[in-house]
């Protein structure tokens, strides 16, 4: 049975927080857990603008992607990076926290991120 989980980012560390989301996108939580299928829960997360980065995390965090080509390595720090998008860095670190197959790629596709409240009917 598919369920919905709504979380407030506010004041969260960013790699707990993402740790709790993937177990709920998994499915671990459920007693019908399978690891070869899609659990069907759908996580929404709101405030991720207000996270709690802990440390030099602002300066010293990089990330980086590689084009295949000589010199194809883009690097952009944490800092710059929440200022383009302040979702980003929770959708990487759920992202990676999935397990590295198939599935991943269908599982993130249940998690929506909000930069700030969801706003009510």
């Amino acid at each position: 049975m598919a369920k919905t989980y709504t979380i407030d980012a506010s004041g969260k560390v960013l790699g707990k927080l993402a740790s709790e989301v993937a177990v709920f996108l998994r499915g671990k939580n459920d007693t019908n857990f399978a690891n070869y299928k899609v659990s069907g829960n759908k996580v929404t997360v709101f405030n991720t603008a207000k996270i709690v980065y802990t440390g030099n995390k602002m300066e010293n965090k990089k990330y980086q992607r590689y084009s295949g080509y000589p010199g194809g390595i883009s690097t952009i720090i944490l800092k710059d990076l929440l200022e383009k998008d302040p979702r980003e860095p929770l959708k990487r670190a759920i992202y990676d926290m999935l397990p590295k197959n198939t599935l991943r790629s269908k599982t993130i596709k249940n998690l929506r991120l909000y930069a700030g409240e969801i706003k009510k009917n």
